[in-house]
C-alpha cells in the first residue's frame, strides 16, 4: 500500500510505501519545477523576471522557429494563462512560462496541410485489412463495430469479404473458410455511410473481396445505390480512366474497388467450382477473375450494373510477378501480399515505384498472421505503395508506426507522398546509398503526469517508479536507430536532460518513435506510454509531447518535455 501526504502549501509532498506490517518506506516527492535549462531560456527572453507579449513573440520566432501567425499565437498563450495567479498584468513569470511549455498549445506537430489536388496515386491512404473482424483471423466475431472504430480513427480504406449465405439469396461478410462469425452486408454499408466522414471529409474506398454469384452482385449493386445514393462515385467508362481523380475532387465520396466481373456464364461456373478456403495467402487464387461484358444489364431496373459501380478496378495478372508492374494506359489497383512485395522488391524496386506513380498498390498481411498481427509498413511506403493494409484490431509497434504516419496532414487519412517517390525523371531506388540530408537532434528534458494517470503502486509496490525513455527512428533501413536515456530511480517527475542525434538520409519517410519504460529490480519493464510522430512535421524548439497507452489512446496528463532541432546538410 502507498499513501501520499502533502504540505498545505503544496510545495512539498511525501509518499509512504508499506513494506511489511511494521515498516514503511518514505520518499520525498519532487515538486514539478522547470529544469535549469528552461530557466536559462526564460532569462534570455524575459526582463526582470517578466515575459511580455513582445518577449513571447521573440521567443516563438527565434527559439521555436515559428514564422506565421506569431502575434495571434502569443495572444492565445496569454489568454490561456491570464486567469491563473501565476500571471501578472505586464506578462508572466517562469511558472507561467513553464506551464505553457507543458500545455497542449505547445504540441510537437506543425499544422501542415498537404496539397490535395493531385491524383489519388500520389497519396498514402490509411488502409484497413479485413475491416469487419474484431479479433484474430480464424475464430473472432465479424461486426460493424470494428468498421466504425476504424473509421473513427481516420481509416479511409475499408475491406469487406463478400460471400453468399447458405440459401444463396443474401450477401454475408466474413473471413471465408474459417470459424469467424458473419454479419450481413447491408448493416456494414450503413455503418460506413454513418461514420465515413466523421474523422475526415476525404474519400472512403471500399475494397471488396468478391465471392458471390452474378445475381448477388446485382443485389449488391442495388444495396450500394440505395445506401449511398449521391455519395457513391462511379464515373462513366472507369475502365478507360487514365488518371485517378484527386482527393479534393472526391471529398465526401465513397468509391468501390474490386475486380470487374466476367461474363455471367463463366462467372457462374467459376463461383460453383470455387473452393471454400479463404486464408489471405490464397486470396488472389480463390477470387473470381473478371472481364467486362456489356450484354448483362437488366433492362427493367435503372440500378447501374455491378461492374459500372467499380471506380477503382483491381487485378493481378497470372505469371511472373514482375509482369504485374507493366504500365498500361488505364490506371488500376494491384494487390500483393507482404511476402510477394519483399520478393519482387529484391530485384525490381524501381519498377514498383514507377508503377505506383500512376497506379495504386495495395499490400496485405501474409496468411500466416492468424493472430491479426501486422508487418513493417515501411517496406510498402518506401516503394510507393498507397494502400498498406493493416489489422486495426491488432497491436504492437508496427501499428504504432502506422498511426504515426497518419498523424501527418491533420490526421485526415491521406498523406502526400514525398517528391522523391513521384519524380518520373529520377526514379527513387530504395537500395541506393545516400548522403545524410539532415540530422535530427532530440533533447529529452523531463516527464510528468504519471502520478495523475496511474495509481501510486501501479509500477512498483515499494517505491516510486524508475523511468527511462526509448527514442528511435523508423524509416528506410539506413536511417533506423534506437537510443535510451539513463534510468531515473524513484521519481514520478524524472529529469533526464539528455540529447541524442539521428542522421537522416530520407527524412521525408522517417518516423520518431518514443516509448517510456519503468525499470524495476527484476530487469523487466512496465509500459509508461508511447507515441509516434512523422519527422517531416516536427516543430523545432521545446515541445510538450503527450504520450499514449498501448491502444494508441492519449493519456490525460502524461507527457514529455522535449526539444527538437534540425541540422541540415548543405553539401
Amino acid at each position: 500500500m502507498a499513501s501520499t501526504t502533502r504540505h498545505p502549501s503544496h510545495r512539498t509532498s511525501k509518499q509512504h510505501f508499506k513494506v511489511c506490517f511494521c515498516f514503511r518506506r518514505m520518499f520525498r516527492l519532487k515538486v514539478v519545477v522547470p529544469p535549469d535549462e528552461i530557466n536559462t531560456v526564460f532569462e534570455e527572453y524575459s526582463h526582470d523576471g517578466i515575459m511580455t507579449m513582445d518577449d513571447m513573440c521573440d521567443f516563438l520566432v527565434e527559439f521555436q522557429g515559428e514564422n506565421e501567425g506569431v502575434t495571434t499565437h502569443a495572444q492565445t498563450i496569454f489568454d490561456s494563462l491570464k486567469h491563473l495567479n501565476i500571471f501578472q498584468r505586464r506578462g508572466f513569470h517562469i511558472d507561467a512560462f513553464f506551464r505553457y511549455l507543458l500545455s497542449d498549445l505547445n504540441g510537437p506537430l506543425a499544422e501542415v496541410y498537404h496539397d490535395m489536388t493531385a491524383p489519388l496515386a500520389h497519396y498514402f491512404l490509411y488502409t484497413g485489412h479485413n475491416s469487419y473482424l474484431t479479433g484474430n483471423q480464424v475464430s473472432s466475431a465479424s461486426s460493424t463495430s470494428a468498421i466504425i472504430n476504424a473509421l473513427k480513427k481516420g481509416v479511409r480504406v475499408i475491406e469487406l469479404d463478400l460471400w453468399p449465405n447458405s440459401r444463396g439469396d443474401d450477401v454475408l461478410v466474413h473471413h471465408g473458410g474459417t470459424l469467424t462469425s458473419s454479419v450481413k452486408l447491408r448493416p456494414c454499408l450503413i455503418a460506413i455511410k454513418d461514420y465515413a466522414f466523421l474523422a475526415s471529409p476525404y474519400p472512403v474506398v471500399i475494397t471488396f473481396e468478391d465471392h458471390i454469384t452474378p445475381s448477388l452482385q446485382d443485389k449488391v449493386a442495388k444495396m450500394l445505390v440505395d445506401t449511398f445514393g449521391d455519395l457513391l462515385f462511379y464515373p462513366e467508362n472507369s475502365h478507360q480512366m487514365r488518371e485517378f481523380p484527386s482527393p479534393e475532387r472526391l471529398k465526401k465520396k465513397i468509391l468501390i474497388s474490386t475486380k470487374p466481373p466476367d461474363s455471367y456464364e463463366s462467372q457462374d461456373k467459376r463461383t460453383l467450382e470455387e473452393a471454400p478456403q479463404r486464408l489471405e495467402e490464397y486470396h488472389d487464387k480463390s477470387r473470381v477473375n473478371y472481364k467486362d461484358d456489356s450484354d448483362d444489364s437488366d433492362d427493367e431496373d435503372d440500378t447501374p450494373a455491378y461492374r459500372d459501380l467499380i471506380s477503382i478496378r483491381a487485378g493481378k495478372p497470372k505469371g511472373k510477378l514482375k509482369n504485374c508492374l507493366i504500365n498500361h494506359n488505364q490506371v488500376r489497383r494491384l494487390s500483393l501480399s507482404e511476402q510477394e512485395l519483399e520478393d519482387i522488391a529484391k530485384n525490381h524496386g524501381t519498377d514498383i515505384i514507377r508503377f505506383t506513380q500512376r497506379n495504386l498498390l495495395r499490400i496485405y498481411p501474409k496468411g500466416t498472421r492468424l493472430d491479426s498481427s501486422n508487418y513493417d509498413p515501411m517496406i510498402g511506403w518506401m516503394h510507393g505503395a498507397q494502400m498498406v493494409a493493416f489489422n486495426m484490431q491488432g497491436g504492437g509497434h508496427y501499428l504504432r508506426y502506422m498511426e504515426g504516419m497518419f498523424r501527418a496532414n491533420g490526421g485526415c487519412g491521406y498523406v502526400k507522398k514525398p517528391n522523391i517517390l513521384l519524380n518520373v525523371n529520377d526514379i527513387f531506388d530504395p537500395k541506393a546509398l545516400r548522403p545524410v540530408k539532415t540530422t535530427l537532434q532530440v533533447l529529452v528534458y523531463m516527464g510528468d503526469g504519471w502520478r495523475s494517470d496511474f495509481s501510486p503502486t501501479h509500477f512498483d509496490f515499494y517505491s516510486p517508479p524508475d523511468f527511462r525513455v526509448q527514442i528511435g527512428i523508423h524509416g528506410v533501413p539506413a536511417d533506423r536507430d534506437t537510443k535510451y536515456t539513463r534510468t531515473i530511480e524513484d521519481d514520478w517527475v524524472p529529469v533526464w536532460n539528455e540529447e541524442f542525434s539521428f542522421p537522416l538520409r530520407v527524412p521525408e519517410l522517417a518516423l520518431l518513435y518514443i516509448k517510456v519504460v519503468e525499470r524495476d529490480f527484476s530487469g523487466s519493464g512496465d509500459f509508461g506510454g508511447q507515441t509516434c510522430l512523422p519527422v517531416s512535421q516536427l516543430r523545432q524548439g521545446i515541445r510538450a509531447v503527450r504520450l499514449r497507452n498501448r491502444k494508441g489512446e492519449l493519456y490525460k496528463s502524461v507527457r514529455l518535455l522535449i526539444q527538437f532541432h534540425f541540422l541540415h546538410n548543405t553539401l
